[in-house]
């Protein structure tokens, strides 16, 4: 019995040693694992601030007891997002939310290619831009007058009759740029794609009609004289013996250019007003970019006989009477063939012609009273009575 009992202490005392070296080894190794892992080490395990956020007084780093609350990350992450946000003002409308080195708020006319480095694309780059609005029966004429304008001209045709490919017979025409919707003026073509921004590259631009005779017209020439003296809006100067409208624009033959004239009694009330000066006619006009970003501007979008226009051109540039002009140097013969008047609808039993014309003076009256009453609520905004002020 007593080798029982002496068996039995041992054990027991064999259990308790082990016991023991159980809990020194867990102590030790749990101060090897405290020694290896530092406090921030546990704040990103957010292992310290969920304990720490179930008491409302914590201790700092020194031991200072503190009741603030810890901050927000979540507001930290809020300003910075803010502070990363794009608002470029300056920027074109619509672009604010991009900085503004990559904003490209211009555009031209120039080919690119399918390959290669876009620095590379280009061989040369045209300074001025020349339009006509066009039918397949005037297509000779319109050859006749591409053949004036040199390399340094992009050749643009908004073709009215729907007709494109019957031009590839001239191999200017495959380099030309071709814009097709039927029934419309050269007008409305300006208005929705002669933008400013997309002819930025071009220094002059001529907006011409299709039946122009131009034997004795050169386009580098009328360029040079529109440069020496100065011209933001010219056209050249057309034949007298070929039924023109107004003397401003009948060409005279003593001079390189004019920029005045004498009309019948009673149609000028202001020597340096059209149709005596500041004045040419829609038919053949030439703008300079900045004239032509003020001009496009006035282009009413659902007036598109451009009727009016010309005697509201003077608005665009100043001194007008000085800067717009008839270049006699350089002359065309308007030959006022029929041709986008017949394109009209035969209505009441009149000829299609005829009711495009109607349309055109109506639409001429419609443009002065529009560029009148826009004028009179300006004045009356800014508290001016114009009818107090003699201005030129």
């Amino acid at each position: 019995m007593r080798s029982f009992g002496r068996g039995s202490n041992s054990l027991k005392s064999t259990e308790t040693m082990r016991h023991m070296l159980s809990v020194c080894c867990g102590i030790i190794f749990g101060l090897i694992i405290g020694i290896s892992f530092p406090s921030s080490s546990l704040t990103k395990l957010n292992i310290t601030s969920s304990i720490v956020s179930n008491f409302p007084i914590a201790r700092d780093r020194n031991n200072v007891v503190s009741d603030q609350k810890p901050a927000d990350p979540s507001i930290k992450i809020q300003n910075a997002t803010d502070q990363l946000k794009i608002w470029v003002p300056s920027n074109p409308r619509g672009a604010e939310r991009l900085p503004p080195g990559i904003v490209a708020s211009e555009s031209d006319y120039y080919p690119r290619r399918l390959w290669g480095k876009p620095s590379e694309d280009l061989q040369s780059k045209p300074k001025y831009l020349v339009t006509f609005t066009v039918g397949i029966k005037q297509k000779h004429n319109i050859d006749a007058a591409v053949k004036k304008f040199s390399d340094d001209f992009t050749i643009l045709l908004f073709h009215y009759d729907g007709k494109t490919t019957e031009w590839d017979e001239f191999e200017w025409s495959k380099k030309a740029i071709h814009v097709s919707v039927r029934k419309q003026t050269k007008w409305w073509y300006a208005k929705r794609f002669l933008h400013p921004d997309i002819v930025a590259p071009y220094d002059y631009i001529f907006i011409w009609d299709e039946d122009l005779g131009v034997e004795h017209f050169d386009a580098k020439e009328y360029i040079k004289l529109v440069k020496k003296h100065g011209l933001e809006i010219s056209q050249p100067g057309l034949d007298p013996r070929r039924g023109t409208t107004w003397q401003m624009t009948k060409r005279r033959g003593d001079r390189e250019v004019h920029m005045t004239t004498e009309e019948k009694p009673g149609w000028c009330a202001d020597p340096h007003l059209p149709p005596c000066a500041a004045f040419v006619e829609i038919m053949a006009p030439v703008f300079s970019r900045d004239a032509w970003r003020c001009v496009w501007y006035m282009i009413q979008n659902d007036l598109v006989h451009g009727w009016g226009l010309d005697f509201a051109l003077r608005k665009c540039v100043d001194p007008a009477h000085k800067k717009i002009g008839v270049v006699d140097a350089q002359w065309i013969v308007h030959q006022g063939l029929p041709s986008l008047g017949n394109e009209g609808e035969s209505k009441d039993g009149k000829a299609p012609w005829k009711g495009v014309r109607d349309r055109c003076r109506k639409e001429w009256t419609m443009f002065q009273t529009r560029v009148a009453n826009a004028e009179k609520a300006y004045f009356k905004s800014i508290g001016v009575d114009p009818s107090n002020l003699t201005s030129h």
